[in-house]
């Protein structure tokens, strides 16, 4: 989809730079990915250890050793 947004000079620059983008559409994309994929992490963080199904890690690393 094509759009025209006014982005800071310097704020883009540094999106090429951290990215290692070559353009500034692979930047920006590269951006808007890393930004979703932490948000989505965020919301499974949130949801950590409310599952009463699931193993702790001391019953994980006990079963792991065969106790």
């Amino acid at each position: 989809m094509k759009t025209t947004v006014d982005i800071p000079e310097d704020e883009l620059r540094d999106a090429m730079r951290f990215t290692r983008a070559t353009t500034k559409r692979e930047a920006i994309v590269t951006a808007i990915v890393e930004f979703n994929r932490r948000r989505r992490m965020a919301e499974l963080t949130k949801r950590a250890g409310t599952c009463v199904d699931l193993m702790t890690v001391d019953e994980l690393q006990q079963a792991r050793r065969g106790e």
